[in-house]
């Protein structure tokens, strides 16, 4: 019984301590440590099955794509600066004009003085696109 006693005592004598459980999250995005963003978005990339379709395009067409975007930047650079009263030399709007771009026809009519109409048809399903750029000169 002695013996007994000495185990149940030594037993009870070791100090005993315990901390609170604490979540903290993995992802980044609900607090947890940026250090993880990179290994979640590697897994997320492996486990992607979905690729992007890839088109094809041959110089000319890539070409003219070029061509396209950077006269319709030109147009759209005039159409402002005539909107806010600057003078251009060399304008592509001297007069209301006519331009084709793929399958849109973009008219832009610039001989009103409260404004600037640009008018984009679609010629494939003839829908219409009318937009008015007020002037503020």
């Amino acid at each position: 019984m002695k013996y007994k006693t000495a185990i149940i005592t030594t037993i009870f004598s070791f100090n005993v301590s315990a901390t609170e459980l604490v979540y903290t999250p993995i992802n980044p995005s609900f607090g947890g440590s940026p250090l993880n963003a990179n290994m979640l978005l590697n897994k997320a990339q492996s486990q992607n099955k979905h690729k992007a379709p890839i088109i094809e395009q041959s110089y000319a067409e890539k070409f003219q794509d070029s061509l396209e975007r950077t006269y319709l930047n030109r147009m759209v650079r005039e159409i402002t600066d005539i909107a806010f009263g600057e003078e251009i030399d060399e304008s592509i709007f001297n007069q209301d004009s006519i331009f084709l771009s793929g399958d849109y026809e973009i008219q832009v009519i610039t001989s009103t003085v409260d404004s600037i109409t640009v008018r984009i048809t679609n010629t494939t399903d003839g829908s219409i696109v009318v937009i008015e750029v007020p002037r503020f000169s």
